[in-house]
């Protein structure tokens, strides 16, 4: 039967090409397209959050928003189900059709930053956690009391049509995005429960999508990894997902690009050096924007995005309020790129173990700066210095909150492990920290070196004695 393309629009995109999904017109009475879900409010919001949170002010080319990526991610989770939905089904006696599945994963993919804030995981950081809220548990939030009823009502996928008695079902949606939280994952079906490693894990559908696009958006690189090879090796089995053992160079690739990506994009010393001017402000600013959990006023949140933050912000500028003057002159300053801390002296360590940071000098980063400190001269050890630990877990531990998502199968083992901390990534560092010293200028950037070099050699010392 040929494709029905009266229900069906495209997207087209630089990372995957075109996108397809169901759209509003020849749909029977009642049934809601995916493009009504993709243009509703609380989506097109995305459009208004940037993906790169203040990258984007280091990286010109990389202005693409939340929006382009949460539909890319919705592609992916089609890609994928079209690749392991029959090893899932062999392991999921109980499995819905595979349209339902499929329209659950791409549903997931569409909404899984519904909830973010301006600035997306820095205002996880530095607002959401003051609640114990993360921007999962407001988009859970989001797609249960704001969508729901319209999820319901989706009855297909540009792939198929759900059957008679099937329904999507929001909660297993908002379970699908959040990421594993001990008993509050039991009483689901163990096909959702594997589905979730396509949202946590080594490789999901999100950082697949935002390795590729962010690669590509910031000129980095315009293939970061071969997708093609990484989805053709995966399969379900009863542990979970798994990899095969043919697929293993090309995942550990993955691991690499996207750790090369923390490193040279999101870690990028401008950026960490904005974040800190954003940082010393945010305190100040949320009172006059927002207030409160967002969960309990989500209506006031919707019209809250990074767009109308800094059209706010920058107004303040003009402002009456001596307050507010005063902040709105610093935020001009930050948007003009006028940041007050420069990078004097940086480190990148890399560890192998997961308790090695633990002991390293580093676990006390304060301790560095006070030993620093000591060992300026008295005319400048007081001057005005900020430190920045920037942490990535490089591969795979026990110690991540994602762990148990992933599996390898080698037919000379004959039965998957679990993809952690062991020999299967020994090439690879566990993890790896930058740490950075800030100053207001870089007059004293040799002073700041040599201190923090005496620093660390002292503390080498110490543990070689020891």
């Amino acid at each position: 039967m040929p494709r029905d393309f009266t229900t069906e629009s495209l997207s087209h995109d630089p990372v995957h090409g075109y996108i397809p999904f169901t759209a509003r017109s020849g749909l029977p009475a009642g049934e809601v397209s995916e493009q009504e879900i993709i243009d509703h409010p609380w989506v097109q919001r995305m459009r208004h959050i940037h993906q790169l949170q203040t990258a984007w002010w280091v990286f010109p080319s990389a202005e693409h928003m939340r929006f382009q990526h949460i539909l890319g991610v919705m592609h992916l989770g089609s890609r994928a189900i079209e690749a392991w939905y029959d090893s899932l089904a062999a392991t999921c006696p109980n499995l819905p059709s595979r349209a339902l599945v499929e329209s659950l994963v791409r549903l997931a993919g569409l909404l899984h930053d519904v909830g973010h804030g301006p600035f997306g995981h820095f205002f996880d950081d530095h607002y959401l956690d003051q609640f114990g809220v993360t921007h999962e548990d407001v988009g859970a939030a989001i797609i249960q009391n704001e969508l729901g009823d319209l999820l319901r009502r989706v009855r297909r996928n540009p792939n198929g049509k759900l059957q008679p008695l099937e329904e999507i079902d929001p909660q297993q949606i908002a379970f699908l995005i959040r990421r594993p939280r001990g008993q509050q994952d039991e009483g689901h079906p163990t096909w959702l429960r594997k589905l979730r490693s396509l949202f946590s894990g080594i490789y999901t559908v999100d950082n697949m999508d935002f390795v590729l696009r962010d690669a590509y958006m910031t000129g980095i690189n315009t293939k970061a990894f071969d997708i093609n090879r990484l989805l053709h090796y995966s399969f379900f089995t009863e542990s979970g997902l798994t990899i095969h053992v043919r697929g293993l160079p090309t995942l550990i690739h993955f691991v690499e690009t996207r750790a090369n990506l923390f490193r040279t994009v999101y870690f990028h010393r401008t950026v960490r050096a904005l974040d800190l001017s954003l940082e010393e402000l945010f305190p100040q600013t949320m009172p006059h924007l927002f207030e409160g959990n967002p969960i309990d006023n989500l209506n006031r949140y919707r019209l809250f995005t990074e767009s109308s933050f800094l059209v706010d912000v920058q107004r303040w500028g003009d402002s009456s309020d001596p307050t507010l003057r005063e902040l709105g002159q610093k935020w001009r300053a930050i948007l003009s790129r006028e940041v007050s801390w420069k990078m004097a002296v940086e480190r990148t360590v890399n560890f192998h173990t997961a308790g090695a940071e633990r002991m390293s000098i580093f676990s006390a980063p304060d301790l560095v700066l006070q030993r620093v400190r000591e060992r300026l001269p008295k005319a400048v050890c007081n001057m005005p210095l900020r430190i920045d630990v920037a942490r990535h877990y490089h591969r795979p531990s026990g110690r991540l909150p994602a762990g148990g998502q992933n599996y390898l199968f080698d037919p000379a083992a004959g039965v998957p492990q679990e993809l952690s901390d062991d020999e299967l990534f020994k090439a690879l560092p566990l993890s790896f920290l930058v740490f950075r010293i800030y100053s207001q200028d870089h007059q004293h950037d040799a002073l700041l070196h040599g201190a923090l070099a005496s620093v660390l050699g002292a503390a080498t010392d110490a543990r070689t004695n020891m």
